[in-house]
């Protein structure tokens, strides 16, 4: 990865800027565009969801208000899976999209393949008209070596004689702690979390001060494992055993359900049935049972449209409405 990052330049900002769907695909297009440009100014991958939180028109708009950025490019998807990639209608389709951008004066060429050199062409015709002033060349900065690698190799010592000598220093600072190693830049250290709850530092996972290997020893159960992240120390027992039983009664979400939790609760605090009752009933609203209530609205304002179940549904589509419902078997081979 360090070598990409070196071979692609990104130490230091070029001119170009590119958005895409595809985080995959960010590596590559790093490549190409250092290899036929000065280098990517700034890169984002907005995701292969249907709906990601971002879209391509957002970072373009961005792209153009930054001064730096010269020459903006846009990788869609490459169709191999992602939901981003779904075309429902000819519109949607890569055809009609790149004919539309090509219509529009945007330079789109004919395969992935050509996408290098059709960069290319802008950039250079973009540098004559004097629009882009090359980025200057900067030497690279030092890549430190892996902790582990240079842990490894205090055990090699036939490699030393191939090392440059700073490498045999570096391997040198490995035998006395690594200390000046890290302190100089040599060595990356090692990454690793650690939080007032757990500590990955070693070779074993700490909760709270105490080993992996002991929990499942002393079989503390999920409960025990519980108060050892949320209190931060062991619990007694009877404790674990009320913090699994409460998972039990919890497990299955009719009693955990909005409804029925505030009937629990007013019940608990000493009100009479008819009260808990009711505080569970006035819960009910659009996004606790009221989904039927609302399908019913749904199905038949578009009834009274005079709309056919699929205009319907398209209709909703585009607006980007939910449609309300129950019982949805959205595991099933009829997905109804």
């Amino acid at each position: 990865m360090l070598d990409n990052i070196l071979a692609s330049k990104l130490y230091r900002a070029g001119s170009v800027a590119y958005v895409s769907r595809s985080g995959g695909m960010s590596n590559e297009l790093n490549n190409i565009i250092s290899r036929t440009t000065d280098g990517v100014y700034e890169g984002v991958a907005i995701g292969g969801d249907r709906y990601p939180g971002s879209t391509f028109m957002d970072h373009v708009l961005r792209y153009q208000d930054t001064e730096g950025v010269k020459m903006i490019v846009v990788l869609g998807e490459v169709q191999f899976g992602h939901a981003g990639a779904c075309a429902n209608q000819a519109s949607e389709t890569a055809v009609a999209k790149n004919k539309a951008l090509k219509e529009s004066g945007v330079y789109v060429p004919r395969s992935f393949d050509e996408l290098g050199d059709v960069i290319q062409s802008v950039y250079e015709d973009l540098v004559a008209k004097g629009e882009i002033v090359p980025a200057e060349e900067v030497p690279p900065p030092t890549v430190p070596m892996d902790y582990s690698w240079a842990r490894a190799s205090i055990h090699c010592t036939a490699i030393l004689s191939a090392c440059p000598i700073w490498i045999i220093y570096s391997v040198l600072c490995c035998q006395v702690g690594m200390s000046s190693g890290t302190e100089l830049g040599l060595i990356r250290k090692p990454a690793s979390f650690m939080t007032s709850i757990c500590d990955e530092r070693g070779q074993e996972l700490i909760y709270a001060g105490m080993p992996i290997t002991d929990v499942f020893k002393e079989d503390i159960g999920i409960g025990g494992v519980l108060g050892l992240l949320w209190f931060q120390r062991r619990v007694p027992k009877y404790a674990s055993h009320f913090i699994e039983m409460c998972l039990m009664v919890t497990a299955d979400h009719g009693p955990a359900v909005s409804g029925a939790h505030n009937t629990i609760v007013c019940a608990r605090a000493g009100k009479d049935l008819i009260s808990s009752l009711t505080s569970g009933l006035l819960t009910i609203g659009d996004r606790f049972g009221g989904a039927l209530d609302a399908a019913a609205r749904m199905f038949s304002k578009a009834f009274d449209s005079g709309l056919i179940p699929m205009e319907f549904v398209n209709k909703m589509k585009k607006e980007g409405k939910l449609i309300m419902g129950i019982g949805h078997r959205v595991k099933s081979f009829s997905n109804k």
